[in-house]
């Protein structure tokens, strides 16, 4: 019977699934081929992804954040860490508004931290959390289970395993979090290019929201297969600990 309900969540999960990579894939592909099609439209007023990440920075008084070259497509980032904003190869340089777009995100993420912008914040401190949980979830139920059976000590068995459950679920938590971050980003983005004028026309304008919301896709399907994952670990928690029931 354990062995035959642990199958049945294999067969239900796989069937399940195969739409969060479907989803997923299509995001990415959408991101890329949005990217692709808008990194041949150049800005009216000539300025690059790096003149414009600087200037957005100096207007916002972020001037304590550096602009750096990095590498690889699309890889964009900002690391509070360091308080550098890293502008991929493909956007550094690059006059197009799909450049632009995304390095108005990046600076986005920068004026959240100078803002203390709270769902920022959350997430910050997340990361650590996150880390932890991920690689102790799973050594915590085995624990739990091994003291439910051997031991017969249902009670500390059973808050331990619902510790496991917690720190697994910090991960979904994670990508809750960061799909609002992300959207907010998005949007001081397309305010910030309007009110200084970067993108002239509204065609320019629409070009940059069909970017940004391309890239907020892919935070959607990454919280659709967080909570896949997240509600298929309670599965096999539920299993485990059904035999001691």
């Amino acid at each position: 019977m354990f062995f035959s309900d642990i199958y049945l969540i294999y067969l239900v999960s796989g069937l399940i699934l195969l739409p969060c990579i479907f989803l997923a894939a299509w995001a990415s592909a959408r991101v890329h081929s949005t990217y692709n099609k808008y990194s041949g439209m150049p800005t009216s007023t000539d300025w690059t992804g790096s003149d414009v990440a600087r200037m957005l920075l100096e207007k916002n008084g972020c001037s304590d954040v550096s602009v750096a070259h990095g590498k690889g497509k699309l890889t964009d980032n900002f690391n509070p860490a360091t308080m550098t904003v890293t502008l991929s190869e493909s956007t550094y340089s690059s006059n197009s508004v799909a450049a632009v777009a995304v390095c108005a995100h990046e600076v986005g993420h920068v004026v959240q931290r100078s803002e203390g912008y709270l769902p920022y914040k959350l997430r910050k401190a997340l990361v650590p959390l996150t880390n932890i949980g991920s690689m102790l979830a799973f050594p915590l139920v085995i624990l739990g289970v091994i003291l439910e059976w051997t031991l017969a000590t249902v009670e500390i068995g059973n808050v331990i395993v619902f510790i496991a459950v917690c720190l697994y679920g910090l991960s979904t938590l994670f990508t809750l979090v960061t799909l609002p971050v992300e959207l907010n980003a998005s949007r001081r983005a397309k305010q910030m290019l309007a009110e200084t004028g970067v993108l002239v026309t509204r065609e320019e304008q629409k070009a940059a929201s069909k970017v940004l919301s391309a890239a907020a896709m892919t935070y959607v399907a990454a919280l659709v297969t967080s909570l896949f994952y997240f509600l298929r670990f309670l599965l096999y928690v539920a299993v485990l600990t059904r035999r001691n029931k």
